[in-house]
Order: C-alpha cells, then sequence, then structure tokens
C-alpha cells in the first residue's frame, strides 16, 4: 500500500473548508504541520479573541508531521557542542534543557485536551552492534551527560532485554522520548483549534508571503503577523527556494505480530528503537502491535522537487526491509504491509530555527532535519511569545533568530547533497571492513551538525 500506516488507522477526515476569497485576520499561518498548528494553539490560549487563520495547500498534517516515525523525542538536529561552540555553554544547556521539557509539555496538553494518540512516555534505546558502534555509545552518553541529557550506557544484557536485536553488545537508553501515533496527535489537535474558532482551511494554496499579507491562488489574506509554517515545502516558495533543502525519509510497517514473537523483541515498555549505525534508522512498536520502522537513503532531486512519486523507492523500501529483519531476527517473514515516505527539511547548516522580524510582522520556524515531532511545539510556543511580545525564557533560546545561508545553487546543490547521503552509507560499510570508527564520518561531522 501507498498510505502511511498511521493515515490508515484514522477515519476519513472532517471537511474543513477553504479559502474563497480575500480575507483578514490577526494572524495567518502559512502551513498546516504541526508548526503551524502549534503556534494556533498557543496563540488562541494566550488571546483567545485573536483571529488566526491556518492555510494548507494540501490538508492538515498532509506533509511530515502526519507521516513521520512517531519519536516525540528531545532530539536537536545541531549538536549541544556545537551550539555551544557558537553561542556559549549556557545556551547550549539552555536548549538542551528545553528540548526536554517540551517532551513532557506535549504529553501535559494532550492529556488535558483529551487528544487520544497512543502516545507512552517509554524512552528510547539505541543499540551498539560492533566495536566502533559501542565506542559511538559511550562517547554519547558522556556528552549527552556534560550537557545535562540522561542518557544511560547499556551492557549487552540490558540492551537485549529492551531490544532483541543481532549481535548487541551494548548500547544506550535515554528517557527523554515518547512513543506516539502522529497523525492521531495532528487530528487531534486540529479538531481542538477549530472547536476555539481557528480557521484551518485547506487546499489553499500560498504563492507568496510578504509583510501583512499571503497571496493564494484563491485570493490574498492580509494579517498584521504572517506565520511561514512549511518545513520541507518551504524550498517551493519563490522567496525562500535555497532555504532548506527537502530530503526524502522512507517507512515502512508490519502486519501485527504475535505475543511470542513480542516476547522475543521485547519493547514492552513501548521504547522506540534505533543502533549506533551512521545512515540513521528509526523504528517503534505500535499500539496495535506492529514495527514501523525509517531510515533515509532515498535521494535528494534535482532543485529541490517535491511530488508525490518521489514519497515511493522501491530499493529504498526493500533495503529497509533486509535492515529490520538482519536487525531483529524475530521479525522473521512476517508481512510489511505499508511502505510510504515525504520530504523532510534540512538547513545548509542543520539548525533548525525560529523567530519573528518585528519591523516586518514575519515569522518563521522549520529546518527540523526529522527531528520536529516535539522541536514544532517548542517553536509554536516560542512564535506565540514572539507575537505577544513577551520576553521569556523561550524568546532567549540560541535557535530564536538563527539566520542559516542558503543552499548552493544547482547542480552544486545536487551533487553535495546526495554525496553527503551517499557518505554515511560509506561510513557503515567502511566500519564494517575495518573494524574500526569510520573516518569518512568524522570528516562529514562538521557539515551535520556535530
Amino acid at each position: 500500500m501507498t498510505t502511511s500506516l498511521w493515515e490508515d488507522q484514522l477515519d476519513a477526515p472532517p471537511a474543513r473548508g477553504r479559502l474563497d476569497g480575500p480575507t483578514t485576520a490577526d494572524v495567518a499561518i502559512v502551513g498546516g504541520g504541526l508548526t503551524g498548528l502549534w503556534t494556533a494553539y498557543y496563540l488562541s490560549r494566550a488571546d483567545p479573541s485573536l483571529d488566526i487563520v491556518v492555510l494548507d495547500q494540501e490538508r492538515v498534517g498532509f506533509g511530515a508531521s502526519g507521516r513521520n516515525g512517531g519519536w516525540l523525542s528531545a532530539l536537536f538536529p545541531r549538536g549541544a557542542a556545537a551550539l555551544a561552540r557558537r553561542y556559549g555553554a549556557p545556551a547550549a544547556l539552555a536548549q538542551r534543557a528545553a528540548m526536554r521539557a517540551t517532551v513532557g509539555e506535549v504529553a501535559r496538553v494532550c492529556a488535558e485536551e483529551a487528544i487520544s494518540c497512543d502516545l507512552v512516555l517509554g524512552g528510547t534505546v539505541s543499540v551498539a552492534r560492533s566495536a566502533s558502534q559501542l565506542a559511538r555509545a559511550r562517547a554519547q552518553v558522556t556528552q549527552a551527560r556534560t550537557w545535562g541529557d540522561r542518557a544511560e550506557l547499556l551492557d549487552a544484557d540490558r540492551a537485549r532485554g529492551m531490544l532483541g536485536a543481532a549481535d548487541v553488545i551494548g548500547g544506550v537508553f535515554d528517557p527523554d522520548c515518547a512513543r506516539i501515533q502522529p497523525a492521531r496527535l495532528v487530528r487531534g489537535l486540529a479538531d481542538v483549534l477549530q472547536a476555539r474558532g481557528v480557521r484551518l482551511l485547506e487546499h489553499s494554496r500560498a504563492t507568496a508571503l510578504e509583510p501583512g499579507r499571503v497571496r493564494t491562488d484563491a485570493g490574498t489574506v492580509r494579517a498584521r503577523f504572517v506565520v511561514r509554517a512549511t518545513e520541507a515545502w518551504t524550498a517551493q516558495l519563490p522567496s525562500s527556494r535555497r532555504a532548506v533543502v527537502p530530503v526524502y525519509s522512507l517507512m515502512i510497517a508490519t502486519q501485527p505480530l504475535a505475543a511470542e514473537v513480542w516476547e522475543q523483541i521485547g519493547l514492552r515498555g513501548a521504547a522506540t528503537f534505533s543502533d549506533q549505525r551512521h545512515l540513521v534508522i528509526y523504528g517503534q512498536r505500535t499500539a496495535d502491535g506492529r514495527i514501523a520502522f525509517g531510515g533515509r537513503g532515498a535521494p535528494y532531486h534535482w532543485r529541490s522537487g517535491i511530488e508525490p512519486a518521489f514519497d515511493q523507492e522501491p530499493a529504498v523500501f526493500a533495503a529497509l526491509e533486509r535492515t529490520l529483519r538482519a536487525l531483529i531476527p524475530a521479525v522473521g517473514d512476517a508481512a510489511v504491509t505499508h511502505r510510504w515516505g515525504g520530504p523532510l527539511a534540512i538547513a545548509r547548516d542543520w539548525t533548525a530555527s525560529v523567530g519573528l522580524d518585528p519591523s516586518t510582522g514575519m515569522a518563521w520556524a522549520g529546518g527540523y532535519v526529522g527531528d520536529g515531532l516535539a522541536t514544532t511545539n517548542l517553536a509554536g510556543r516560542t512564535i506565540a511569545d514572539l507575537i505577544g511580545g513577551r520576553r521569556t525564557d523561550l524568546t532567549s533560546l540560541a535557535w530564536v533568530g538563527h539566520r542559516s545561508r542558503p543552499w548552493e545553487p544547482e547542480p552544486w546543490r545536487w551533487l553535495g547533497v546526495n554525496a553527503g547521503l551517499r557518505a554515511m552509507s560509506l561510513a557503515d560499510a567502511e566500519e564494517r571492513l575495518t573494524g574500526r570508527s569510520s573516518r569518512i564520518a568524522r570528516a562529514m561531522g562538521p557539515f551535520i551538525g556535530h
């Protein structure tokens, strides 16, 4: 199937209306994913009288917000050490603390608003399966503790007890992560907003974002504040074609697995999981007993292309299936029932950002590199504070007001991004051949936020 597991588990989406002519609002938010929805949520809480409109060219949650791996984690794409080098250690500590707190904030809102999205605060486990991976796990824990994170090094027995993977010799457990069904979170949050009077307008394509107005195919929306919350689709807007690159991440899901299979696999506390390889993989035990599993490896498309056909890369799906069965042999010959994908956004320096230009009323957030489930919430709270003119701990965080330099023009962008993706695969192959930490990965570190 080409439908995501998450979408397949939902009833048909409700009709939310579309823009049918010029209109006005206090705040116009372009993008109906979690950045836009969280921004509208906190704005409407702070001032229920605000007239807020959210525009999406497809439907609410169409992009990464509704298709991702379901990791509500404290991960931030730019490493704490890199943040410290640029902004100082106190700023890095504050950013890490804000990310950890955000996991709990999302859980709090879901409980308060009765949003049922299979949320379980089970942490995340990353197993090490070679000497070089174990060395990386040790270094990860040392670094994490430097910045106030609670990561814990696991010996082989404890790691295998959490995840029954092959060849496990250790691992890392981080409690600051929750398993979630992302499309349910989007649907629930959208329903809350609609009940509050926020206008959610779907199939309403913005063609230009300008101070005081959003131009669309159906007319102009005039607003005091305009918020760009378009993530990967930012590269489709004329004024920001080189602000981010859209890179695809793909996923598969198995059929529900039998109880005796889960006895072998573990994940009893619903921890999300990965291993210490360089090419990113991620997985979760779903509420209905499947494994949802994803990873990078799909190519970047020329001129930041985004097309429905790019969601389907048979070779990548086949590689994901091989990887899953090799990683967790207990999966056996269980059928893969769903295959899907979508683009995420990467800024040139791998630093997500949020901000507001008070002289123009233009706000933005994005560049999450796939770590957006929690970061979107932090972005929404921060934009609400900035628009409200409030000076808070959030508005002083390091990522606020950050501007990444634009990506190179083509063909250099295509060559560089795809070379970087290929390098991570080669780094894993290098470690398998040499048994030592990859020189390729060390060389790539500065380019991927480390």
